[in-house]
């Protein structure tokens, strides 16, 4: 449930715009944007009004890297998850950052941690652990006790079988199936889904 009646959306994109439209879901009553670029949205600065904030930014590494910066200016990152959304009572969730979009399943001791996105439809098996500011695309799919590391994204439709790991800082591209745990970071492509180049 929304904690204050205004949230800051940090990032005006696309993406902003879903986000911004989870937040009204939950009750919030105004959305107020922010963006660097400022002509899409107020500019950051610490002296803004202290409400609610969440940061809409799609790229791992940028969503971490802001997260924390409005963190050390005393804002309060909150979740943002969509009412449609079924998620296990014993399944836990990071008290920061995580955004569960529409139709999203969350599985009995499932893990969520801080930053993460659920995208619509994606599916979160028993005991799966994603860790911080992944994201698992729309409809893509974790099997039982699957794992993904910090900072990866699980493309469109992507799924990975059951009890296999994603390596951090991984991408699995769109439809593929992971098959075999990685320990290298890289981008993985195909069915099975197989090693191809290093990840920038």
């Amino acid at each position: 449930m929304a904690q204050t009646e205004k949230i800051y959306i940090y990032g005006a994109s696309g993406h902003g715009l879903v986000c911004a439209e989870v937040a009204l879901n939950m009750g919030y009553k105004e959305v107020i944007f922010l963006d660097d670029d400022t002509k899409k949205g107020i500019g950051f600065n610490e002296s803004l009004e202290k409400h609610d904030i969440f940061i809409a930014i799609g790229t791992n590494h940028t969503r971490k890297i802001i997260f924390e910066k409005v963190k050390k200016a005393g804002f309060k990152c909150v979740n943002l998850i969509h009412s449609s959304a079924i998620i296990s009572p014993s399944a836990k969730l990071a008290k920061e950052g995580i955004l569960i979009m529409p139709q999203v399943v969350v599985n009995a001791r499932a893990v969520i941690e801080q930053g993460v996105i659920l995208n619509s439809s994606s599916v979160i098996e028993h005991e799966c652990f994603v860790d911080e500011f992944s994201h698992i695309s729309v409809g893509a799919k974790l099997a039982g006790n699957a794992k993904v590391g910090k900072q990866s994204l699980v493309g469109i439709n992507a799924c990975i079988l059951p009890n296999i790991s994603l390596a951090q800082k991984s991408t699995l591209a769109a439809g593929a199936v992971l098959t075999q745990n990685t320990n290298q970071s890289g981008v993985y492509i195909g069915v099975p889904a197989k090693f191809i180049k290093e990840q920038k």
